[in-house]
């Protein structure tokens, strides 16, 4: 089981976007003059820990989930800010509209996911001409047969500002579905169950779930995980009986300590139902017989500091991918009835060059998933003879995971893949006859030719001596002379890796004269466990280190130059963004900080506010003065200074569960005040969305072409 991120110009300027393959000369763009920014209202507010004081001038922002006083004066500062966002990128107005098109022309709009076969049934999305959203659709037996509308995700929008679906659980005798619904964007999904064969929606309703229902055998018990309303912490796992009502459900599981993250969910046998309960450094599970729901879970193996696995069955064993004594970890297994860590034996053992992620399990193979020198690969092993050998994917930089693969008696692996390239594509591969077969790559219209661009994966040196990965993408016949634009991603937190895939978007970019790179800082895993070591807690310091040196490398080799390096980063990326420009604010000429988490100090320090506990292990825990100071020394929020700052975009949701909007909206009221010279400060909050932006797959692309319209009216500016 596996577990569970420009400009129209007005008469000076000439643009064009009848050709998205044709660069046009924009002179410059006219950033209004005079205008006054919005002034926030200063409240000290007295924050003292360790002897240390700290007054929060801002603090009353937060109130808007309070309930304060404040709240209607939260809402109308957003809102002047937002006004102000407009009013300063008002001359790319008409530009906005013409790249909303240009981004929405790239979509196949009528199109259809590659069905996916299970328990009889294939299973597919599908959306349809000048439509949001999908409709998640099957078919008995084979393709040609009649279609069923399971969910029909475009009407079931209708009315709601954002609309998301979670879960699509299908009983094991294929009547009943079981999902949730998101309809404000704070991920607190509302368990609803279908009747296929009637077509009703049961009287079954559960609040506030994370939207992961699982079936029991009986196909009338569900599993899921309950969430606290307040702090939007997973704190249950509780059973639901269909025909009860939710004050009924029982609680099988509760998690004492708030500093994990707790789901449910089954194997791909079928035969077991597990709960995780996991903290960014130790992990526990417990089990049960998917055809016993009724009886109490046990515990596989009871959780041990610095000690993570995750289980999964195959035959008559358990298979555990853990880092006991293995730091990259490695995949061990143990008799279904010696679950305990005494049992386990070890099956591929732990290698200093490889990183084990994770193992797909079929009847007769396994398909482990492995990184080596940053890059994923799929190691097959034939489970009859031990006989293994990997997949070739031929690109020098891609990203590449498992697919959707349900039927356990499968020879075929159903897997991803994508470069920065290459579209996202669907293969099936035979692992018998090793032969691999091109299922779908995404269309990608208005023009687009593979051969029209280049990737490379380049090296720096930062400041310690450790080399950091950079993947690039350019249009062909870029000049290496420095003059070039060039925007850098990174995220390089919780050990998620930033893996080199395709973005139809990034054209837009590119074929504007853009270079995109991709940072692969520590912080990230790309390098193996101890990459994400080296970036968190007391290190953390690492990951903005390496993404400063980074930019300085591309400056030195010439593909672009100071006055030309933009960056971006969200969430945790945001975070990057905002110490980046406090310690080397001269290198960028903007930045884009997408829901950033920026007020480190005072957002670890409250246990109220939604997945802070859940936290400690990544950031530290301010209540330990050794964590509180080191925090303190790179928190974007407690470090703005006067200096000349870049120009910056910041977005935000005012219904974001995990970084709140105030961080964001502190930050930039901070700045305004503390900032030197004439840069561009623009604060952008969505009072309608939450951590995701817009969920359309249509009115994101707005989101995106305000984004390059800032980027493209910074870099045509005549100075």
């Amino acid at each position: 089981m596996k577990i569970p991120t420009i400009l129209p110009f007005i008469s000076v300027l000439i643009f064009s976007c009848t050709n998205i393959n044709k660069v046009e000369t924009i002179t410059s763009y006219p950033w209004p003059k005079d205008i006054k920014p919005p002034v926030c209202i200063r409240k000290d507010h007295i924050l003292e820990a360790h002897g240390d004081i700290r007054t929060d001038p801002y603090y009353w922002l937060n109130d808007y989930f309070k309930k304060g006083p404040d709240s209607n004066a939260v809402v109308d500062y957003l809102k002047q800010e937002n006004t102000y966002m407009e009013t300063m990128l008002s001359g790319t107005k008409d530009f906005q509209s013409a790249l909303f098109q240009e981004l929405k022309g790239r979509i196949q709009e009528k199109d259809e996911s590659v069905p996916v076969l299970r328990r009889g049934y294939y299973y597919y999305t599908r959306t349809e001409e000048g439509r949001q959203y999908y409709k998640y659709c099957r078919r008995k037996g084979n393709m040609d047969a009649p279609e069923e509308v399971l969910l029909d995700a475009d009407k079931m929008a209708e009315g709601h500002g954002y609309f998301a679906l979670s879960g699509f659980s299908i009983s094991p005798d294929n009547r009943m579905l079981a999902y949730g619904v998101d309809v404000v964007s704070r991920r607190q999904y509302t368990l609803q169950i279908k009747d296929l064969e009637t077509g009703n929606i049961l009287k079954d309703v559960v609040e506030d779930t994370q939207g992961d229902p699982v079936w029991a055998a009986d196909n009338r018990t569900l599993f899921y995980t309950a969430k606290n309303p307040v702090t939007l912490l997973s704190e249950k796992i509780k059973r639901h009986i269909l025909g009860d009502a939710e004050s009924k459900d029982e609680v099988v599981y509760e998690e004492k300590d708030q500093s994990n993250y707790i789901g449910v969910g089954k194997s791909k046998s079928d035969n077991y139902i597990f709960i995780y309960s996991q903290a960014t450094m130790s992990s526990e599970w417990r089990y049960i017989d998917a055809y016993k729901p009724l009886s109490s879970f046990q515990v596989f193996q009871p959780r041990r500091k610095d000690i993570l696995y995750s289980v999964e069955h195959s035959g008559d064993q358990f298979l555990v991918v853990t880092n006991w004594d293995a730091k990259n970890f490695k995949l061990m297994g143990t008799p279904l009835e010696k679950t305990g860590a005494e049992n386990w034996k070890d099956i591929i053992p732990h290698r200093e060059d490889v990183l084990l992620e994770d193992v797909e399990v079929f009847a007769s193979k396994w398909v482990v998933t492995e990184r080596k020198n940053g890059l994923i690969q799929f190691r097959v092993r034939e489970l009859s003879n031990g006989q293994e050998h990997y997949l070739d994917f031929g690109e020098p930089t891609y990203t590449a995971s498992i697919g959707t693969n349900p039927e356990f008696g499968s020879t075929t692996l159903r897997y991803n893949y994508s470069s920065m390239t290459t579209p996202a594509s669907v293969f099936d591969y035979d692992m018998n006859g090793k032969e691999k077969k091109l299922m779908k790559e995404q269309p990608v219209l208005g023009g687009f030719k593979k051969g029209e661009y280049v990737t490379e994966r380049v090296y720096a040196v930062a400041r310690d001596g450790v080399k950091v990965p950079i993947s690039i993408v350019y249009k062909k016949g870029l000049a290496r002379d420095g003059k070039a634009p060039l925007l850098l991603y990174a995220y390089g937190s919780y050990g998620l890796s930033t893996d080199a895939g395709f973005s139809s978007n990034r054209l837009s970019l590119l074929d504007r004269g853009f270079v995109y790179a991709i940072a692969h800082i520590r912080g990230g895993q790309e390098m193996g466990r101890q990459w994400y070591e080296d970036g968190k807690l007391q290190k953390k310091v690492n990951t903005f280190n390496d993404f400063v040196d980074c930019g300085r490398y591309l400056i030195s080799e010439k593909f672009t130059s100071q006055g030309h390096l933009y960056a971006m980063g969200g969430s945790a990326g945001g975070l990057l963004m905002g110490a980046v420009v406090n310690q080397a604010p001269e290198l960028w000429n903007g930045i884009i900080a997408a829901v950033p988490f920026v007020d480190v100090v005072t957002t670890m320090s409250d246990p109220s506010i939604p997945l802070t506990t859940n936290e400690y292990d990544e950031w530290g825990n301010p209540a330990d003065s050794a964590s509180y100071f080191y925090m303190k020394s790179y928190s974007p929020y407690d470090n703005v200074g006067k200096k000349e700052y870049p120009n910056m975009l910041v977005t935000t949701g005012l219904h974001d569960s995990q970084v709140q909007y105030f961080e964001p909206a502190k930050w930039v009221a901070k700045l305004r005040t503390m900032k030197t010279g004439n840069q561009i400060l623009l604060l952008k909050t969505n009072m309608e969305a939450g951590h995701g932006g817009r969920s359309g797959r249509f009115d994101n692309l707005k989101d995106v072409a305000l984004q390059y319209a800032f980027l493209l009216a910074l870099e045509r500016v005549v100075k």
